[in-house]
C-alpha cells in the first residue's frame, strides 16, 4: 500500500461510524425503484456535510444525484455509482445499502487525496437497477459522457472480481376478457386467465428449445377476483434472459408469440408492454478488475474465479459497460449458502459482515480509481481492452 492508498484507507476508516450510520439508515427504510427519497436525501445531506457540493434530480430522474472531486480538472474521469434501490417485499435482499455506502466512502476516501488527482472524480447516485433500468434512462440523457470509466460493487456470499451477467428484458402482458357468472351464464364469459395460463404453459414448453444460458420466467399478477366470476382481467409479469444483445433480441419475438398464442386460444385479447429498457450483459475491463481484486487480496479478501459462481444474473451495470471501461466485482458481505434476493440475505445486509463489505468496498473503490488516474499504463490497458471487447480495434 503506498502513501496515497494509506491515506484513502486512513480516512476511510475515521468516517467508518458515518459510513456505517448511511448504511443501517438506508437498510432500516428500503424504498422502491423510482421511489428512493430518504436515500438520496440523506447520501446527498451526508456529502453536503463534508463539503461536497451535490446536485440531485439529476438526468431525468428525480432520485439521482452527483457529486464530484476536482470538477475543474482537464484530466481523466472516474464515476463511481451508488444504487440505493430495495426490493418488493423483503427489502434489502440484494445489499444496495451496501453499495451506496462504499460508493460515497469511497469518494470521501479520495477526497483526503484530491489535490493529487490529475482528473475528475464523479459520485453518481443510480436509482432503479432492481426494476426500470435507471442507469440506461440517465445514460441516454448524457449521464456518462466524457466519463473514462465507471465502477461499482455488489455485494454477495463471495468474492469475485465480476459479476457474471446476462441480458434481461421485462415484459408486462394483460389480458382482456369478458366477465359472467362462472356457473350460471359461464358460456357469456371470455376468462383471461386462460389467455395467461395458456402462454404461460406455452412459454413452458418454449423452454426445452432455447439455448443453454437463456431463461424465461415470469409471475401471475392479477388472476381475477373471485371464482364465481369469469376473470376479465389478467395480467403477468415475465423477464426473457439472453448471453448478448443479438440473443435476446433473436428470443424475444418467440416469446411474444406464446403470448399471441395465449389470446388467440382463449378468445382474448392482449396487451404485450416490453419494457423501454433492456439490460445488457456485463462488459467487464479486466485491467480494472485485476487491479481491484489485487486491492483486495492485500485487504485479506480471497477470490475465487468468477466461472465458479455458475449462474449469472443480470444489471442495468451492463449498460454502461458498453459505453465505457468499466467493473462491477462481487464483495461477500454474507456466507456463501446465503443467496441475493432471500429475506435471509437482507438480514446480513445490515449486519458486522456486511458493513465489513461497504467498508471494504468503499477503500477497494477508491484504490482502483486513484490507480487509474494517476497510472498512464493503467489507463492505456482499461481503453485498449475497452475496444477490443467493443470489436473497435
Amino acid at each position: 500500500m503506498n502513501s496515497l492508498h494509506k491515506a484513502i484507507t486512513d480516512r476511510i476508516d475515521s468516517l467508518a461510524d458515518t459510513l456505517l450510520e448511511v448504511s443501517h439508515a438506508i437498510h432500516a427504510r428500503p424504498e422502491l425503484a423510482f421511489e428512493e427519497f430518504h436515500a438520496c436525501e440523506l447520501l446527498s445531506r451526508t456529502l453536503k456535510d463534508h463539503d461536497l457540493p451535490t446536485q440531485t434530480g439529476v438526468f431525468t430522474l428525480d432520485t439521482a444525484f452527483e457529486a464530484g472531486l476536482n470538477a475543474e480538472s482537464l484530466g481523466p474521469t472516474v464515476a463511481l455509482l451508488a444504487e440505493y434501490d430495495a426490493l418488493p417485499g423483503i427489502g434489502h435482499a440484494c445489499g444496495h445499502n451496501l453499495i451506496a455506502t462504499a460508493a460515497l466512502g469511497a469518494t470521501l476516501g479520495l477526497q483526503a487525496v484530491q489535490e493529487q488527482l490529475p482528473g475528475r472524480v464523479r459520485l453518481i447516485g443510480t436509482p432503479a437497477e432492481e426494476k426500470g433500468g435507471g442507469k440506461e434512462l440517465m445514460a441516454r440523457a448524457g449521464a456518462f459522457e466524457a466519463v473514462d470509466a465507471a465502477m461499482m460493487i455488489h455485494p454477495a456470499g463471495l468474492n469475485l472480481a465480476t459479476m457474471p451477467c446476462i441480458c434481461v428484458a421485462e415484459v408486462e402482458v394483460i389480458y382482456h376478457g369478458r366477465s359472467a357468472h362462472a356457473s350460471v351464464s359461464p358460456h357469456r364469459g371470455i376468462n383471461a386467465l386462460d389467455g395467461l395460463l395458456l402462454a404461460y404453459q406455452s412459454i413452458s414448453n418454449l423452454r426445452q428449445h432455447i439455448r443453454d444460458g437463456e431463461r424465461i420466467h415470469g409471475i401471475i399478477t392479477e388472476g381475477g377476483q373471485a371464482p364465481n366470476i369469469v376473470p376479465e382481467r389478467a395480467v403477468g409479469d415475465f423477464y426473457v434472459r439472453a448471453a448478448d444483445e443479438t440473443a435476446l433480441a433473436n428470443l424475444k419475438p418467440r416469446v411474444q408469440a406464446c403470448f399471441e398464442a395465449g389470446a388467440k386460444g382463449s378468445g382474448c385479447k392482449v396487451e404485450i408492454n416490453w419494457a423501454k429498457v433492456d439490460y445488457l450483459d456485463l462488459n467487464t475491463n479486466w485491467p480494472l478488475a485485476d487491479v481491484f481484486q489485487k486491492h483486495g487480496e492485500c485487504l485479506g479478501r480471497e477470490f475465487l474465479d468468477w466461472e465458479e459462481l455458475g449462474g449469472a444474473g443480470s444489471t442495468d451495470m451492463g449498460n454502461v459497460s458498453h459505453r465505457v471501461p468499466a467493473i462491477h466485482p462481487l464483495l461477500a458481505a454474507a456466507p456463501r449458502d446465503v443467496v441475493i434476493h432471500n429475506p435471509e440475505f437482507a438480514k446480513w445486509a445490515g449486519s458486522a459482515m456486511g458493513d465489513a463489505a461497504a467498508l471494504d468496498g468503499a477503500k477497494l473503490l477508491a484504490m482502483t480509481a486513484a490507480d487509474f488516474l494517476t497510472d498512464g499504463e493503467l489507463r492505456r490497458a482499461s481503453a485498449e481492452a475497452f475496444h477490443i471487447a467493443k470489436g473497435l480495434a
